[in-house]
This record gives C-alpha cells, structure tokens and sequence, in this order.
C-alpha cells in the first residue's frame, strides 16, 4: 500500500495539535523570578511544588515557569548556599512572582554538591553535569585553584591523556572533538602550561555544563562532548573584590555596578610569577641566562539591563603561555608563544516568561608561534585560526508537555596551517610565505522536549549543518610518488568544496520507579575542521584544518543507554552506562610526514583518512548531601582505530585508549571552619609506536618501528589532597526588635588552602625516548629506553579573600 505524504503530514500535525492541547480543566501559567538579596538572578536554583513531582531548575535568567490548573499550591525555592524558601500562591490566574533567597552563614548539617538529585532521574537529558559557581566553589581546591576542567577529568569517560597534555578525551574521541565554548565563543586551547592548569579562571565562572552523549540539537560541529562555559555578571549593587595569592599563581576579580540596578562590570586577572622567583637565582653569568616559562589571562564582562526584556552582555578573554630558553653558550634561543583570546556580545529579548531569544556575535582566535634561532640562522614556525561567529538561540516553553528550542548560525573561520619561514643573517629561503584557508560554517535546527506523560519524556531534534571551503585558495596536485605536478588557482569566495548534512539528534527517559529511571540518546554528528598532531602527545603545536576537496568531514554516531538511580532518600546518585560510537573520516598525518612538508604544498596533503569505533561501560556513584560528600567512578572503555595507509591497514589501538580508569573525589566539612579533599586517579596507560629494532649503517642510526601504537606505557595514578581552613566570617549581633541573637556576615571573609599535588611523589610517564651510546671500536649501539616525567610532588599554600 503507498501511503500519501500529505495523510502523513496531516496525521502527524493532528497527533502533535492533540498532545500540545489539554481538554481538562483550563490551566493557568505560574512564572517567576529567583534572585539574591543584593538582586542578581540565580541561575541553576531548584524550584519544587510540594506533594507533588513536579519541579525544574531556574534557567540562565533565574527564572520559571509552570503550566498549573486552578488550585493553591504550595512552592520550595532552594539555592546552595542560601536558606530556602516557600511560598504559596493562590492561583486563579496568570501569575508571577518574585522569590528572594539570602545567603547562609551558618555551615547546614546537609552541603549539597553537584546538582539536584531529581535531574539523575526524571530529566530527559543523559550523559551530562551541570554546575553554577557555588557548586564549583566546593569542589577540593588543588594549588590554590578550583579548576573545572581538572574536575571534570575525574568524572567516567572523561580522561586527561597523559600529565602534561593539553585539552582533555572524551569516549575515546580526540581532543579536538570537544567544542568548548566561554560566553558563547569557540576556545580552541584549553589549556595552561601543557594542561596543568586549565584556562577558566575559577574566579571569572558562573555556570558549566559538560555535555558527553545525547548531545542537544543546539550544538554542532564536534563529535565528542560540549563545554559550555558562562562567565559571572558583575552585582549591580555593590563593589566587591575577590583575590588569591598562593604559592605558584595569584589572582583576582573586581566587580560592581558602573549604574545601580542596570549596569555591571567584572574584571579578573591571573599570572603564574615562578619565573620571577626563579629569575634573581639565575646569574647572569649563566648559559640559562633569560630562560622562563609563564602565563596569563584576563576575563571581562559588562552586563547592562535596558528594561524587563531586553539585556546585553559584552564579555571578552585574552590569555597566552610564553615558553623562552637561551643558552648563550651555543647561542641557541626558543621563543614559543601560545594562546587564546575571545570576544563578544550577547542580546537577550524576553518576548515572555515563557519565550526568550538569545543573539550573539563572537570573535575567536587561537595562534602557536614558534621561534628558534642559532647562530645567524632563524626558523619560524606559525600557525593559528580566527572565527567569526553570528548565532540566535530561541527558548519557548509551549506548555507543560512541550518545550521547544530552535536557532540558526553562522561561521566564517580563517586558517592558517603551518607557515614556515627561515633566514640566515640577511638571506631568506623561500618557503612560500604565509598560508591562509577559508570556510563558512552554518547550522540550524529546531527540538522539542516532549513529556508524554507521568513516565514517558522524548527529546526529539534536528540539525542541518552545511560547510564551504572558499578562495582565495591554491591546490597543489600530486602524482603518485608525491610531486608537485599541477596547481589549481581558486580566487576570493570561490567555491572549493561543499558539503550539507542532516544530523537527527534523540533522547528517551522511561520512570522505572519514584527514584529511577532508564534513559537511551542517539546522535549523529559532523565536524568540519579538525586538528592534525604529527607529535605523540597533544601540544600547541597541532594544527587546525578544514573538510577539503580532499577531506571529507568527520562523522560519528553513537548510542547510549543508562539505568539511573537515587536511594536513600535521594543522598545518593547512582548510574550505569554503555555508549557505543562509530567514526568515519577520523584524520593522521601520513607515516614520515614533518612539519617541513607543507612547504609550497597544503597540509592535507600530508594527510590521510580513516575510521574508529569507542565503546565502553561507566559506573558512577555520587553522595549529594551531608558533610562527607563527592563522587567514584569507574570506566572499562575500548578505542580502536583503522587507516588503510597506516599500520598496513590493520586495526590499531587510539593513542588515547585507556582500558581501565578509576576516579574519585572526595570533599568532608569537618565543620564551619575545616574542610578536606581528597582526588584519586588510576588509568591504564597510554599507547605509543616505539622501535622493535635499530640498525647502525654507516654511523647512523636507523629505525624500524613496530605496530601503530602497540606498547602501553606504565599505568598513571595519582593522588592529591587539600586542607581549607575558614575564620569566622560571620558575628553575631543582638537584633533589637526580636531580642535574638543572629548571624551577620563580615565584609571581609578569607581562608587558607594547604594543598599536596602528586602525594606519594609517582613518576607518571609523560613520554619515553632511547639513548643511544655508539662504541667506535666494537662498532655496537647499546639503547636504553628512558621514561621522562614532568610533575613531582608539589605542595602549596594559598589566601584566599574578599571583601
């Protein structure tokens, strides 16, 4: 039987007009506002109706919105850090509301961490954490810092790779498979002094989501996982000063408003100074003279409220690691610049409680720079990439059954591979000069959040993406063996190649029980530029590409599905979940290939394509109340990987694959002054490619390499622990009209943070590398392979204050 599309479609508009439509008792909207004492929204605040099952968390605005038949009902507003609230309304129409928490000075006998235990079970959404800044706050502090991506590495299926390696895996994807975002814009260095510390300044953050299967139709152009990072507003109603002073970095935040109720401005800055502690200790007598390493960052925000629906916010971040060793002795000089910088603006207009439309405009660029001299010859070695981005994100809250989200965007990215230029003296070689690619990205999708009943929530999306390589651009066309036989000139916004796909995005939740659930996502996912590493490890070297008429996007589907669970009165979290990925058009350099080829040539033809597939188990246990609180996960994951030109075809470990990884973090109030933490990490160690055998052929030493990736270096496993002492910051005051005593908080509050990095001083292997010793007279080579290690134990005090 051939069925009309037309009956189609009118069948499933009937279906969906029925679902959206109630024919019972006519309901009314009950919507709000929750806010701080000092008038700041409180994004991420939980906001339950009493005996019942409803409840919701406030969006990015603070607010609320509930679809309720006429009654009274009684509604729990609650915040971490703040003493909840109640409130009942009488609804017998259209109502909103304002609900104020004031902060807590007391330390509650139950801190909650991490989220409300409700979103484990009845949200729609899986594989993913959010945190707001007062949860972040009680993350363990390590070297003074709280640093977000080093906490998320200890939650299943996220890992670091090796100590020193910048970004961080996801589900055995690469690190560029991650799209990090900060105020809407792309960073694409996630990293400080090779991934010790990560580039969010735990000062500057108000929200983080971390998004690892299931991902929303909102986001694109990455396989893996979303970061999506919100900084801080300023108050609007008082100055206040935040700073940090500790053992290898300082830092500190400024913030207030410019006009009262309307207008705010934030302003943090952090600086690592080991080199100028270091510097007065270095004669100048030395060869190392002038040797240092350091970083630093800025973030910026400016939030101005025109009226009740219309805001903008302009946030900006500029952050660079410089890397500089002489050695006057054999005048040998590196100068190695990195880093990220963001800026944009963000525009909200609230149609409604229910319907709001965020646009922004964004600006982001990424530049490694590599300088090295000796004698009278200089190389320079150059590459980055700079986007524009243009996005309108909508919000419409249909009614209780239906949530809908839908937007478009734009991107304009600008590429510049490795660009290499060399001189001696006054002679410059020809090395073509600097290189440029260009591309346009756009995407537009619609979802809706559908809660078919008391059981049963479908997260249903669709993403339509499209990617243009444009001109001006010059493709070098090679034979067979590699030369250079042809060029094909593309001039200024001419097409070189262009790919538009559909990328359907599903979630299902089912309620097994009041306290559980079981939870299933599909996702089908593109990407259009990626990073090509001709090094064993990530480092700021690896280099941004763009899909190509000789590269086809990435694509990757997964599946996911997980029993969640809460006992014990909600204390507890609990999850099991298995996630299978497939990836197409996965990307290496060529074997043999060096940074020295994209001389007068493109880098993709240095590189070749191929195909992977993770699949894993998580385990995670999560304590979400009480004094002793924290998390332990667990993850048995596998990682292959298949490029015809690689590895004679065969199948191969991913560099990243780690069979075996435990995490934990652990956090106990001994009480409102003392505070203990306490990290735990054991992972299978990395896959590297290391020669089976080495030759001496006339004086030189030749390689013969064995299986792609086949040796594991020695399993990583550290330990951390941390101590936070906090003072009185608050007195009690007699309160004239009760006649009690209360608790009033001190302007100036401040703590100590003792911290221990490495307990047990393990030398974790950052990568190995062969000495060899030539005996001239028996003409033998004796090898001795030898493990390099980056980070000892390292203790650390740090104050912390404000005021």
């Amino acid at each position: 039987m051939n069925l009309n599309p037309n009956k189609i479609q009118f069948f499933l508009l009937a279906f969906f007009l029925f679902s959206s439509i109630s024919f019972a008792q006519e309901k009314y909207t009950l919507s709000g506002i929750v806010k701080d004492a000092q008038g700041e929204s409180l994004p991420g605040a939980t906001v339950l109706i009493s005996g019942t099952q409803k409840g919701m968390s406030t969006d990015d605005e603070g607010k609320f919105s509930f679809d309720l038949e006429e009654g009274i009902y009684s509604l729990e507003f609650s915040f971490i850090g703040y003493t909840k609230a109640t409130k009942t309304v009488n609804l017998t129409k259209d109502q909103r509301i304002t609900i104020v928490l004031r902060e807590d000075n007391i330390l509650m006998e139950e801190v909650q961490i991490f989220g409300t235990a409700t979103d484990n079970t009845e949200s729609v959404r899986m594989s993913d954490i959010s945190l707001n800044i007062e949860q972040i706050n009680q993350i363990p502090q390590f070297m003074g810092e709280v640093d977000i991506i080093k906490t998320l590495q200890f939650l299943p299926g996220v890992s670091s790779a090796t100590e020193g390696a910048s970004g961080f895996y996801v589900r055995g994807g690469g690190p560029d498979q991650n799209l990090i975002l900060l105020d809407e814009a792309v960073i694409y260095n996630s990293s400080h002094l090779f991934g010790f510390f990560s580039v969010f300044n735990s000062f500057s953050i108000d929200n983080v989501t971390l998004v690892k299967g299931g991902m929303p139709a909102k986001y694109g152009g990455r396989l893996s996982s979303v970061l999506d990072v919100t900084q801080r507003s300023g108050s609007k109603q008082k100055f206040n000063f935040k700073g940090s002073i500790g053992t290898i970095s300082s830092k500190f935040l400024i913030d207030g408003p410019i006009i009262k109720d309307k207008t705010s401005f934030q302003i943090s800055a952090r600086r690592t100074y080991v080199d100028l502690l270091l510097a007065p200790f270095i004669p100048d007598s030395s060869g190392f003279s002038g040797s240092t390493y350091f970083f630093y960052d800025l973030n910026a925000r400016i939030d101005h409220k025109f009226n009740e629906k219309n805001s903008i916010a302009l946030s900006g971040y500029y952050g660079i690691d410089k890397f500089v060793f002489k050695n006057s002795d054999q005048e040998f000089n590196l100068n190695i610049p990195w880093g990220n910088a963001m800026a944009g603006i963000q525009w909200l207009h609230t149609f409604s409680d229910d319907l709001f439309i965020k646009t922004s405009f964004n600006y982001s660029h990424y530049q490694f720079e590599f300088i090295g001299s000796q004698n009278q010859f200089e190389f320079r070695l150059l590459s980055g990439i700079n986007d524009f981005n243009l996005k309108s994100d909508a919000f419409y809250h249909l009614n209780d059954q239906h949530i809908l989200r839908f937007g478009i965007q734009g991107i304009h990215h600008t590429f510049t591979p490795s660009s290499v230029s060399a001189k001696s003296g006054d002679v410059e070689f020809d090395t073509g000069g600097i290189q440029h690619m260009y591309a346009i990205e756009t995407g537009a999708y619609i979802s809706d959040e559908y809660e078919i009943n008391a059981l049963w929530t479908l997260y249903g999306g669709l993403r339509l993406s499209t990617f243009s390589q444009i001109g001006a651009f010059t493709r070098y066309i090679k034979d067979d063996k590699g030369n250079t036989v042809d060029t094909k000139v593309y001039e200024k916004g001419e097409t070189v190649a262009f790919y538009p796909r559909l990328e359907p995005r599903l979630s299902l939740r089912y309620m097994t029980g009041e306290a559980s659930s079981i939870k299933a996502a599909y996702t089908l996912n593109y990407q259009y530029i990626q990073l090509a590493s001709i090094s064993p490890v990530a480092l700021p070297t690896d280099v941004w590409i763009p899909a190509s008429d000789k590269l086809l996007p990435q694509q990757s589907q997964q599946w996911n599905i997980g029993y969640f669970f809460n006992f014990k009165k909600h204390i507890f979290e609990a999850s099991v979940e298995l996630y299978y990925k497939d990836m197409q058009n996965l990307i290496e350099y060529k074997e043999g290939a060096e940074v020295a080829d994209d001389i007068n040539d493109n880098t993709d033809n240095q590189i070749v394509a191929g195909s992977g597939t993770s699949y894993g188990i998580e385990f995670f246990l999560k304590k979400v109340v009480g004094r002793f609180n924290g998390w332990i996960g667990y993850t048995l994951s596998y990682s292959n990987r298949v490029f015809p030109d690689i590895n004679d075809g065969d199948a191969f470990p991913a560099k990243y694959d780690r069979r075996h990884d435990i995490s934990a973090i652990l956090n106990y109030n001994v009480n409102e002054h003392w505070q203990l933490g306490a990290a735990f990490v054991f992972a299978t160690g990395n896959n590297i490619t290391l020669p089976e055998s080495r030759y001496n052929i006339e004086g030189n030493i030749v390689n013969q390499y064995g299986v792609r990736n086949g040796v594991r270096m020695s399993d990583y496993n550290r330990l951390d622990i941390s101590v936070t002492y906090t003072p009185h910051n608050a007195k009690k005051k007699l309160n004239i009209e009760t006649g009690e005593e209360e608790w009033i908080p001190r302007r100036f509050k401040s703590s100590f943070n003792f911290s221990i990095y490495n307990v047990y001083n393990k030398a974790n292997p950052y990568f190995i590398y062969f000495d060899n010793e030539v005996n001239t007279q028996t003409n033998t080579v004796t090898t001795q392979a030898k493990q390099v290690s980056l980070f000892p134990i390292l203790p650390a005090i740090t104050w912390n204050f404000e005021f």
